[in-house]
């Protein structure tokens, strides 16, 4: 029998903080770890064009990294059938890729929210270099408490963000009312594909939660119980693992090949501890995916237009 089949088997429980540092917030872990982190995506991940900070959509068709990190944000507004002058809502823009991309691509009005001041200075840098600027903006802002009023959005766009939430359904609930009748909800995201895991596993799962600020990960199940709970309709959801693979691979390889350089650096404390967790995730994450652990999806929804009554057809 195997160590991991000895082991009492830890239960994920919806809505838990998972990360190790309990006395930091969560929201401070978050802005702390991007802030510090931003460098190793601008030298091994991202670049001035896509500007992501996500995995990447793998197809026959694509042929570099960077074009992988365009696609994804491809997928998403072709899911959610985003069209010119439409105003979408990006929760979590990151430092504005996604938001950019939509501008020049799909001619929506974009606003991007984010937890983090330096995220938010570099998005509207990024926007006014690329000239959208008239198209995009940004704000500090939580996406579980917006600021803005309801029927706002026809789009609410959440890549890689939402899982950053403590209660998915405190995001889902928002993303609703800010939404206009007819709007949609677009996420792609990492998911857990089963309540129950090993202590081996888990500790694989803690070292990315850590390493990434994230507090849990939403069973699709879950996930797809909280939109019906909210109202939304049309639910529809895809697993794209496969077509992720190739992004964690990467990241797994990338680490692999600077694993002496990120030891020398941690040892002469050039690294902060934000720094190596966020090293030891990419050297981990790729397992969590391979061994199916977690999974990667995409989920789209639609928020209903009121029914028309009886009176109003005959009226």
């Amino acid at each position: 029998m195997s160590r991991s089949e000895t082991n009492t088997p830890v239960v994920l429980e919806p809505g838990k903080d998972y990360r190790s540092k309990q006395d930091i917030a969560l929201h401070e872990d978050i802005v702390q770890y991007y802030k510090e982190c931003y460098w190793d995506y601008r030298t091994s991940w991202l670049d001035s064009h896509n500007l992501a900070i996500h995995y990447g959509y793998w197809d026959e068709n694509t042929k570099s990294h960077s074009q992988s990190l365009v696609d994804m944000n491809r997928l998403l507004a072709d899911t959610a059938a985003i069209q010119p002058g439409e105003k979408v809502l990006d929760a979590g823009c990151g430092i504005g890729g996604s938001s950019i991309w939509l501008a020049e691509n799909r001619g929506a009005q974009v606003t991007g929210i984010t937890l983090s001041p330096e995220q938010l200075a570099m998005a509207r840098a990024n926007a006014k270099r690329r000239g959208v600027s008239d198209r995009v903006e940004f704000q500090l802002a939580d996406y579980c408490a917006t600021p803005f009023a309801d029927a706002s959005f026809d789009v609410v766009w959440g890549l890689e963000s939402v899982c950053y939430a403590l209660s998915k359904a405190d995001f889902i609930r928002e993303a609703f009312r800010v939404l206009k009748p007819g709007g949609r909800l677009v996420t792609a995201d990492g998911f857990a594909l089963r309540r129950e895991y090993s202590e081996d596993e888990w500790r694989v799962i803690r070292i990315c939660l850590d390493g990434w600020a994230i507090p849990n990960l939403a069973l699709p199940e879950d996930f797809r119980a909280h939109l019906q709970e909210a109202g939304f309709a049309d639910i529809r959801y895809r697993d794209i693992s496969a077509n992720t693979l190739p992004s964690a691979r990467r990241m797994y390889v990338t680490a692999l090949l600077t694993y002496p350089m990120q030891r020398i650096m941690a040892w002469l404390r050039l690294r902060t501890s934000a720094q190596s967790g966020n090293f030891y995730t990419a050297l981990n994450q790729y397992r969590i995916f391979r061994d199916e652990m977690a999974g990667y999806g995409l989920f789209c929804a639609v928020k209903p237009k009121p029914a028309k009554s009886l009176f109003a057809f005959w009226r």
